[in-house]
């Protein structure tokens, strides 16, 4: 769905269809990488059937882990 209305966003949200063991979000028809978590206020998540946002989350962790061993290479 291309621009999907706040509404739907908030119905995607709410359904819990779309979170698998109550904290991992799951919506195929949802093309954010990052949306709310289910408490909004805690942030983001990621949207695990966007393979966008898992390539993006790899990339992120293997970033921590090489930067982290660069910064303990350097002490």
């Amino acid at each position: 769905m291309e621009n999907p209305s706040e509404e739907t966003k908030e119905q995607w949200h709410n359904n819990p269809d779309n979170w698998k063991f109550g904290m991992f979000y799951f919506n195929k028809e949802d093309k954010r990488l990052l949306p709310p978590k289910r408490v909004k206020s805690m942030g983001w998540t990621v949207n695990f059937a966007n393979p966008l946002s898992i390539l993006f989350m790899a990339s992120f962790i293997v970033a921590v882990i090489l930067l982290g061993n660069w910064l303990h290479k350097t002490k």
